[in-house]
């Protein structure tokens, strides 16, 4: 069968000039890296501000399973479809992490022929923007080791420091270490650790900010550590704001590249949805909703990660809210949540589609609840039976929601042309009508309980005896007006990764908050959630390497 990258390198890109000039952009609106990708200017994003706003389509998804869903390769088939169909659009995807890249997924960058490319590029180093995250994130470390070599002015307690160092990679040997080890010349010995760059503050605060000056704000807003007195420490208290946003002033301007059909696709930002608010970025999207009539964008893992957090958090930052939600989903995986174990999904199991059904359902009505309408996205598989697809449209029409299979994976954009033509009319209807789950003034308690209970359906919230003090402390710092931000597993609407399907009358264990001052909101950490992954016993990079005319083999 032909490989992802074999797919890729056989496809003939067109210079990136070309393709973004029936969009308005000329060659002196780009900042080239090569002839196939590009950053876009503060020049020509500013001049956009007062253009007419696009609609704006998300593309979100069930629980994962090990099965696939294939969410990414659906956004891009589906803008590669809506562009067929004469629907002037542009797609807004994260990057990868280079973490997942060599451990687990290989390659993120879409599949078959729905794919953004160069994906050699754009699944490696792409224009260096994790690169200079990872910089930032490091360089903000030193400095405040710094501090405490020099006298440590602020009064910082070592013991309280929460900034941590960052790499882009899974290293679970990094989660924690002990620095300024040896003579008094290596800095003050201290408990410190590692978190994967797409975990850092700065990457979220790239993702949601909407202007270098308004970087700058945000990065300063940063608590790094408490003093001895409990009091929080800020960026703005060391005052490297200004050199911390220096170091990012090329990596906060989005990444222009191409579809296998040519579509245009800004591809910028990437934090993860399970430990933030796992979007692109808010300047990425905003900047596409002036250039094209329909923008399509992504958020990471299930609904009830992702897109709870779009609409939480990164809709408020946007011009404009969502005017449909497509639900990613394959009949392997609504087999997997119905019960089926992952070896036997290739036999036709009518009675798994309707039991698995019930996870797709909660997402749909979740998605309603925001008062957004939903169509649901079947990514269609060879061996999908015709049973085990009548079943599942029939289930649909019992919720009234509109469903289509795609096969954009085998077909490209043609594979996507029905579902494109059912969400235009669902954009014609014009039925959107947005809500926020909950109210900044709510108390973070009840936004916790809000998004436990009406998005996962649990039972109850319960608080670790740590969490209860960081939740008081938060709120005496004057931080209870931010959204919360939940992190758990992608796996289930609970906090335990084993319970498929659509379960209920569970209980959601806080064990921490971790204040994002800068970012602008509170992370909430439930379950065995790590902001350090590991890699697998056998993993991706494993299969990876480089011939020798340059060529990348075994990204996927």
């Amino acid at each position: 069968m032909t490989t992802d990258i074999e797919i890729a390198q056989a496809a003939v890109l067109q210079p990136i000039v070309d393709i973004v000039r029936p969009f308005g952009i000329l060659l002196d609106d780009l900042e080239l890296y090569g002839k196939y990708k590009a950053k876009l200017s503060f020049e020509k994003i500013d001049q956009l501000s007062s253009q007419p706003l696009g609609k704006l389509v998300l593309v979100t998804a069930i629980n994962p399973t090990p099965a696939g869903e294939g969410k990414s390769t659906m956004t891009i088939g589906l803008a590669d479809a809506l562009n067929k169909i004469g629907q002037k659009t542009m797609i807004a995807l994260r990057e990868p992490s280079l973490g997942p890249v060599m451990g687990v997924k290989g390659g993120a960058a879409g599949g078959g022929y729905a794919q953004v490319l160069p994906m050699e590029d754009i699944n490696l180093h792409f224009t260096g923007d994790m690169h200079a995250i990872t910089t930032a994130n490091n360089a903000l470390a030193a400095l405040i080791d710094n501090h405490l070599q020099q006298g440590n002015e602020l009064g910082i307690d070592p013991r309280r420091i929460i900034w941590k160092r960052v790499v882009d990679l899974n290293d679970r040997a990094l989660r924690q270490v002990i620095v300024g080890l040896g003579s008094p010349v290596n800095g003050v010995p201290r408990e410190d650790g590692f978190d994967i760059t797409v975990a850092s503050e700065i990457m979220a605060i790239l993702c949601l900010a909407t202007d270098l000056d308004n970087l700058k704000e945000r990065l300063s807003n940063i608590v790094v550590a408490y003093r001895y007195d409990k009091s929080p420490v800020y960026v703005r208290d060391l005052q490297v704001e200004g050199a911390l946003a220096l170091l990012l002033k090329d990596a906060i301007k989005p990444n222009l590249v191409q579809t296998i059909y040519g579509t245009p696709a800004f591809v910028h930002g990437g934090p993860f949805a399970n430990i933030a608010h796992g979007c692109n970025s808010v300047l990425a999207t905003s900047t596409a909703l002036r250039l094209a009539d329909v923008v399509v964008t992504e958020a990471g893992f299930g609904a009830d990660l992702g897109a709870e957090k779009f609409l939480n958090i990164k809709t408020p930052q946007l011009p404009v809210q969502p005017s449909a939600v497509v639900i990613v989903a394959t009949l392997r995986a609504l087999k997997m949540h119905g019960g089926v174990a992952k070896d036997q999904l290739t036999d036709e199991n009518v009675k798994a589609i309707e039991a698995g059904f019930a996870n797709l359902a909660r997402h749909v009505e979740n998605i309603r609840t925001f008062g957004i309408p939903a169509v649901v996205a079947i990514n269609e598989f060879v061996t999908d039976t015709p049973a085990e697809i009548a079943k599942l449209k029939e289930l649909c029409a019992t919720i009234d929601v509109p469903v289509e299979l795609s096969s954009s994976w085998k077909n490209g954009a043609a594979g996507g042309v029905a579902l494109a033509e059912t969400l235009v009319e669902v954009l014609k209807e014009d039925k959107a009508s947005y809500q926020r789950l909950y109210a900044a003034s709510d108390q973070l308690l009840t936004k916790v309980e809000k998004v436990a209970k009406t998005i996962y359906r649990a039972k109850s919230v319960t608080l670790t005896h740590t969490a209860k003090q960081q939740l008081a402390d938060i709120e005496k710092n004057g931080w209870g007006d931010l959204p919360i931000c939940m992190a758990k597993t992608q796996y289930s609407f609970s906090d335990n990764p084993a319970l498929l399907g659509a379960p209920e009358e569970f209980e959601v264990t806080i064990r921490e908050f971790v204040p994002k001052t800068g970012a602008g909101f509170i992370v909430a950490l439930t379950g065995d959630v790590l902001t350090m992954p590991g890699l697998p016993k056998q993993p991706a990079a494993l299969n990876m390497d480089v011939l020798s005319d340059g060529r990348a083999i075994g990204l996927f």
